[in-house]
């Protein structure tokens, strides 16, 4: 299925962030200007892909993107200022971050907290119908599951080379075992009661 453009004769910029209901890391956002008449039919929502697929598809996206970025917030911030305006400012530094500035930004969810005067529309479940928003979030989700894997083998033990930070049992378990660690956001509950 070929993802379309909002509207054409428009510079449209996707964005999206992902990593937001993970324990621990930064939240990751990019930004992708595709060209109008730019299709792939493989271009989806990336947590619809495979990692082969979505690591294809990222390398394609950035030498034929006309602008892309990818930008985060730390836990730091995320912990200062809560996860969503973390996504936010993720997602702006992303916008900013573009070597061509976008007339239009289609934004996946239903908020956004603009900080550039550029007008925008918030689509839920944008990364399935908008081919910008899912280049997005295909190289938002790439770029963060390697800082994961990376950061994994400075602190083994919680499983993030397969679960990048997400709750799971195994990761719930290594942060039983060994404690919380200076990624993990210490604003989320990290265990449950």
């Amino acid at each position: 299925m070929l993802l379309p453009n909002l509207a054409p004769n428009r510079l449209e910029a996707g964005c999206d962030e992902v990593g937001r209901g993970c324990l621990c890391g930064p939240v990751t956002a990019a930004a992708v200007i595709l060209p109008e008449n730019y299709a792939n039919e493989w271009i989806n929502d990336s947590k619809k892909l495979t990692k082969g697929n979505r690591e294809r598809l990222n390398k394609e996206i950035k030498e034929n993107a006309l602008a892309w970025a990818i930008a985060s917030a730390s836990v730091e911030e995320i912990d200062e200022i809560n996860i969503l305006n973390a996504s936010f400012l993720a997602m702006n530094r992303a916008i900013d971050a573009l070597k061509v500035k976008p007339e239009f930004l289609l934004i996946d969810g239903n908020r956004f907290n603009p900080v550039y005067d550029i007008p925008y529309q918030c689509i839920v479940k944008g990364d399935a119908k908008y081919a910008s928003i899912a280049a997005a979030s295909i190289l938002a989700k790439t770029h963060r599951d390697e800082l994961m894997a990376k950061l994994a083998l400075e602190y083994p033990g919680y499983g993030w080379e397969k679960n990048v930070g997400y709750p799971t049992k195994a990761h719930r378990l290594g942060i039983q075992t060994l404690g919380p660690c200076p990624h993990h956001r210490k604003s989320f509950r990290l265990l449950p009661k």
